[in-house]
């Protein structure tokens, strides 16, 4: 995993041939504003004892979609998704079908985590910071929303993606992706389950590509 500020991407046991030059792709994705709702203190403030956090500000996911089966995981993937200051951190949580998902509660109160959503339907139960819930394994692509059946507010994402080459923006909507193999692909950037904007891409050995979105 390569990290940088407000930047992460993934990088989970994939394998491209020391032959070929790597390619990188960048740009911008126009993210819509905060809403007035996620700026202003919850209405759930005065009901929960300790700090309630604003919820994540918007931000998108960027991905290569193509045939990657011949990239397997030479480990399992393990990520985490917190219930901290009574929301959801992060907020979207992007991950490769497969991968692991642990949910630790680091407030002073009970949560529950569940979801029914169609790529994972569960429901974790309610459980304290010194109880640790089971993980789950994400073996299905698509997208799972995230709710805790104590605190109503709280509002979760895990988009689960059948590629190991994705990355989030950061808070300005910028993003890179690099390590690409050369070939055809469609790249994608995820904002919402009906906001999804698309350009196909060719890389050749060791381009630089840029691509922002919307395209104009």
């Amino acid at each position: 995993m390569v990290r940088f500020e407000h930047v992460i991407i993934v990088w989970l046991g994939a394998c491209v041939p020391l032959a070929q030059a790597e390619s990188v792709i960048e740009g911008v994705v126009r993210l819509p504003p905060p809403s007035a709702a996620a700026m202003m203190p919850s209405r759930y403030e005065n009901k929960i004892v300790g700090e309630v956090a604003p919820p994540e500000q918007p931000l998108a996911v960027v991905y290569l979609e193509g045939d990657f089966s011949a990239l397997t995981n030479s480990n399992a993937p393990i990520a985490r998704l917190e219930q901290k200051h009574f929301q959801f951190a992060p907020g979207l949580l992007p991950i490769r079908t497969g991968t692991t998902v642990e949910f630790p509660n680091l407030d002073d109160g009970y949560h529950n985590v569940f979801s029914y959503s169609k790529a994972k339907r569960f429901d974790l139960g309610r459980y304290r910071k010194d109880e640790k819930p089971p993980a789950l394994v994400f073996d299905k692509a698509g997208v799972v929303k995230l709710f805790c059946e104590i605190h109503e507010h709280m509002r979760g994402t895990i988009l689960v993606l059948d590629t190991p080459f994705f990355v989030k923006t950061d808070l300005a909507g910028k993003y890179r992706l690099e390590h690409l193999p050369s070939g055809n692909y469609t790249l994608k950037a995820w904002l919402a389950e009906k906001t999804v904007w698309e350009q196909p891409v060719e890389f050749l050995d060791g381009a630089h590509l840029r691509v922002d979105f919307p395209r104009k």
